[in-house]
């Protein structure tokens, strides 16, 4: 697999304070469709899910394309995405928490919303 470089994060263009740490700030939106901006943790660049749809934006745009990563994906399936790969970190969050502190039985959310 190649390295993900992403550039245009690292020359402090527009938009890049409001992301918090550990998060990207993203485009979604099929053709035809209005771009979204999302705010996604880091995490979800090596969920299976996530590399699916970076593939499919690398055959849409190649690795030239200019800006914030687009995603080539309708919003709501984007969406429907976002909640599996939230439920699976957390499923395995849990189970990692869980065991070294039985009495903690709370969620740990990541702070990155749609922007």
């Amino acid at each position: 697999m190649g390295h993900l470089h992403l550039p245009h994060l690292m020359n402090g263009g527009g938009g890049v304070k409001d992301v918090p740490k550990g998060c990207l700030a993203i485009k979604v939106g099929h053709e035809g469709e209005e771009k979204q901006r999302f705010v996604v943790p880091v995490v979800y660049f090596n969920h299976r899910l996530f590399l699916q749809l970076l593939k499919e934006a690398e055959e849409e745009y190649g690795f030239e394309h200019k800006g914030a990563i687009t995603l080539p994906c309708y919003v709501h399936d984007f969406i429907n995405i976002q909640v599996m790969i939230d439920k699976e970190n957390h499923q395995t969050s849990f189970a990692q928490n869980h065991h070294h502190h039985p009495h903690h039985n709370h969620l740990h959310l990541v702070g990155c919303f749609k922007a």
